[in-house]
């Protein structure tokens, strides 16, 4: 069963660029293969991997359910649905992408994520790690389209209105009821204030790691450019070096 890392913070944390450097980190120690999966409903996860994306899991499930009642005989919802959403899968070279997208539709869904969960269960069989970029409101976690998560990384800059954030993350894991492992805290250090620092013992995460402001990843955010080919001088790059020895999963 592939190892899943779920990455949530409150926007402008770093959280998709903390995804794609543990996606690069891992592609880098040749621990492949690797499903990316874009769960937060902006998704930006693509721009920071360098490749582009034509269509969403939700999207293609919409479209299917709107369709149900035109299926040919012979030809199920779970079938239609396996085959459509191998197409929503972009590969590339030692990892996949799948772009969840929005949620918010009219009707229930309750069968569509049923669907979907089967599909995601089936799929994560393929790959040896699964890296997910969330929201803070983890929505797909939260409709359980995937069962199990062995760690959540939790991020925030050391700033009061970013580790209050982080809290409430963890207190909406809590309420949720997911089936996480362990959580931990990551600080994205964005070489501004960091008068938030003293309150980090109120977030009540242990503190994993952190990730320090690096110039050429800002430049690179800027510009739209991928993260995956960073130099291994990357000071960013060291740090998750740092935080995948401590989660020892390499």
């Amino acid at each position: 069963m592939a190892y899943t890392i779920a990455v949530a913070g409150k926007g402008g944390t770093g959280k998709t660029t903390l995804a794609a450097l543990i996606i690069g980190h891992l592609l880098k120690s040749d621990q492949k293969p690797i499903l990316a999966v874009d769960a937060d409903p902006n998704s930006n996860l693509n721009e920071v991997l360098g490749i582009t994306f034509d269509q969403t899991v939700v999207s293609t499930v919409d479209e299917i359910m709107d369709k149900k009642e035109d299926l040919s005989p012979g030809i199920t919802k779970e079938r239609l649905l396996d085959y459509q959403l191998q197409d929503a899968l972009v590969e590339s070279k030692g990892f996949d992408l799948l772009v969840m997208g929005r949620t918010e539709g009219p009707g229930c869904y309750c069968h569509a994520n049923n669907l979907l969960r089967g599909f995601m269960e089936k799929l994560k069989g393929n790959y040896r790690d699964v890296v997910m970029d969330n929201e803070a409101g983890m929505e797909h976690l939260s409709r359980r389209t995937t069962r199990d998560v062995d760690t959540l990384l939790v991020t925030a800059n050391p700033t009061p209105v970013a580790l209050r954030s982080a809290k409430r993350i963890q207190k909406t894991a809590g309420n949720l009821k997911l089936k996480i492992k362990k959580i931990y805290l990551v600080l994205n250090e964005t070489g501004g204030d960091s008068r938030g620092e003293e309150k980090m013992e109120d977030v009540g995460l242990p503190l994993l790691g952190r990730i320090p402001y690096d110039e050429e990843i800002m430049e690179r955010s800027i510009k739209a450019k991928s993260l995956l080919d960073l130099p291994e001088s990357s000071v960013a790059l060291q740090g998750v070096k740092e935080i995948m020895k401590k989660l020892e999963i390499l």
